[in-house]
């Protein structure tokens, strides 16, 4: 018998090592080839030199265009039993396609964070407005809410952002699939191995800098709690990684104020056990935060905001401090670099919140059933949903020909 088919369709090729969300999606890939499946992974991007080799695990890889023929070609060709989009933008693009040609498959969606929720705080903040459920009603969240309904299921990396979905923009709950980062039970059994309190030094902040709550965060770093938090601790300096560094962010290095950009991190795990505390001043943003789950799985404290923690302890403690004013994040910031007893609690706790919600295979298991489930009943499970059913009948008239039209102006 012949393997089941996946294919993967991305706009970017995976970088386990320059974000969270590129070591999500190789989690996806893993899980889906422990499961049997033959994994094509297609992307409308030149790959880059920081991806994983595809090959070297078992994945096709395909190069594909947008609003191309040759994209129906491929996919007839390969009749996968199940599509993965990443991210709705790439669903607006192939989706039509993919339930025109390959009827049958199972569309799955994977938000990463739910951009509309990030765009919606965003603004808030450059606008200097209280954030509220208002602002959520955008051209953005018209699409993805319609991206959502069009797939069969959405993995979704964030409990509140479910909630949101069918609190908000009536989602039902069917549609949806809780998937976390789920962290390796093998880095769990080393946490009694990790560096202590006397072996680390200096603050870090680490992430990418393509993705603007990140070079924001480090912004407010530079201006608003670096100047006073290093007067405080003379000796400690703040040090900066993050992948796709540009000259605007390497301009803010300056080593007289212990203020370092260090630019990619050839070791992110290493660079963190290192630093006695992760600051994450994030004013804006969505999902689950890669830097403050390594921090946790690392045993390195934190301390971040309300936006950072967003999602991710539950009603367990914190491995640090919750901080939104200034003056409070640098209080907890100097008290977590001091005192060995705070920092040792606070690291027990980082243990317990990876131990409680992000370890163990029971996501995969549960993530098992719920694509069997729906394989077995695609048919019933797309008559429920027929605000779904309505958008692909809308999306595949209205894409399909502005797609011919665009291809056609581009033959010319």
């Amino acid at each position: 018998m012949q393997n089941k088919k996946l294919l993967i369709i991305s706009s970017v090729w995976v970088e386990p090592k320059s974000s969270a969300a590129g070591s999500r999606m190789l989690q996806l890939i893993l899980f889906f080839q422990s499961q049997g499946y033959d994994i094509t992974y297609a992307s409308t991007s030149v790959s880059s030199d920081f991806a994983v080799d595809l090959a070297g695990i078992g994945v096709e890889s395909r190069l594909v265009k947008m609003n191309s023929v040759s994209f129906d070609e491929f996919i007839v060709d390969l009749q996968p039993e199940i599509v993965l989009f990443d991210r709705f933008m790439v669903e607006e693009q192939f989706g039509w396609r993919v339930a025109k040609y390959c009827p049958n498959a199972l569309r799955i969606l994977d938000t990463e964070d739910l951009h509309c929720l990030r765009d919606a705080r965003q603004l808030a903040y450059k606008k200097q407005l209280e954030f509220n459920t208002t602002l959520l009603f955008s051209e953005v969240a018209k699409r993805e809410i319609a991206s959502i309904f069009r797939c069969d299921l959405t993995l979704m990396i964030s409990e509140y952002e479910m909630e949101l979905l069918q609190s908000i923009f009536k989602v039902d709950t069917t549609l949806l699939f809780y998937l976390p980062i789920v962290v390796d039970v093998a880095a769990v059994n080393e946490f009694d191995k990790l560096l202590s309190f006397d072996d680390r030094n200096d603050f870090v902040f680490i992430g990418n800098f393509l993705h603007e709550p990140n070079w924001n965060c480090v912004q407010v770093l530079k201006t608003e709690i670096w100047p006073f938090l290093s007067k405080q601790l003379p000796k400690a300096n703040l040090l900066i990684y993050g992948a796709y560094p540009s000259h605007k962010v390497f301009q803010l290095d300056n080593p007289k104020e212990r203020f370092h950009i260090k630019g990619r991190a050839e070791n992110a795990d290493e660079v963190i056990e290192k630093a006695k505390v992760l600051l994450a001043p994030l004013r804006f943003g969505a999902g689950i935060k890669g830097k403050l789950l390594e921090a946790m799985l690392y045993g390195t404290p934190s301390v971040t905001t309300t936006v950072g923690a967003e999602a991710m302890h539950g009603d367990l403690p914190w491995n640090g401090f919750i901080e939104d004013t200034n003056e409070g994040f640098i209080e907890k910031a100097v008290a977590l670099y001091s005192e060995e007893a705070l920092w040792n609690a606070a690291q027990q706790y980082g243990f317990e919140l990876v131990r409680k919600r992000f370890s163990g295979s029971e996501f995969w298991k549960e993530l098992v059933f719920k694509i069997n489930f729906l394989t077995a009943n695609l048919a019933e499970h797309r008559r429920h949903n027929f605000i779904g059913s309505m958008l692909q009948h809308h999306t595949l008239q209205s894409t399909h020909y502005m797609a011919k039209w665009i291809e056609e102006k581009n033959k010319k």
